[in-house]
């Protein structure tokens, strides 16, 4: 791992910011504007081989200047490898999209779009792909509300799909979270036979 680490650092120089290996894996902290460049290269140079690209994905923290990392994970099929890419952002600059190195890479750029908002330059169609028409918000980001904006419904009398915001009538609910496995102090339904028997 080690030699695969000081490899890229070496054929990387200017496009690598730091490389790190922990808990056997390695992860490469790329500059947002050469991701391309890294991606291309991890694919196609013959000691590494990552042929494959599993996924990529958004992290949001939010007390940072640039709040999110766009986290990509990689594969060499040839070498039974894995490696992760990160680069950072913000909620203004875009990362260069990786459709043409990985066309998989269309729907996962989507998917980081539609949860954080994580905008992807010159992708070939950037525009949601998990939540509903006209949703307001990035869901995933963590100041979205956890009851959401709007709800949805079907109504009856117009008989279409309606939009309203969230109503929480009860605000403070109680849950009773005992079972009968946990010492309840109340008879449930049936209990009462079980009673009578000892009796």
């Amino acid at each position: 791992m080690e030699d695969l680490r000081d490899h890229i650092v070496d054929q990387m120089d200017d496009a690598v910011n730091s490389a790190e290996i922990s808990f056997g894996e390695l992860t490469i902290n790329a500059r947002r504007a050469e991701i391309v460049k890294v991606i291309t290269f991890l694919r196609d140079d013959p000691i590494c081989k990552f042929t494959s690209l599993i996924d990529i994905c958004g992290v949001d923290y939010p007390a940072r200047e640039r709040r999110f990392d766009v986290v990509y994970h990689m594969m060499s099929m040839a070498h039974n490898t894995r490696i992760r890419i990160k680069v950072t952002t913000d909620e203004e600059i875009p990362v260069h999209s990786v459709a043409e190195v990985f066309p998989n890479a269309n729907w996962y750029e989507r998917e980081a779009f539609d949860m954080y908002g994580i905008v992807f330059d010159e992708h070939p169609d950037m525009r949601r792909l998990l939540t509903d028409y006209g949703f307001e918000g990035y869901p995933l980001r963590k100041d979205f509300p956890l009851s959401g904006f709007v709800e949805v419904r079907y109504d009856e009398e117009r008989k279409s799909v309606v939009y309203e915001p969230v109503n929480l009538p009860q605000e403070y609910r109680s849950f009773d979270f005992m079972s009968p496995w946990e010492g309840a102090k109340y008879i449930l339904p049936g209990d009462e036979k079980a009673e009578e028997a000892k009796s």
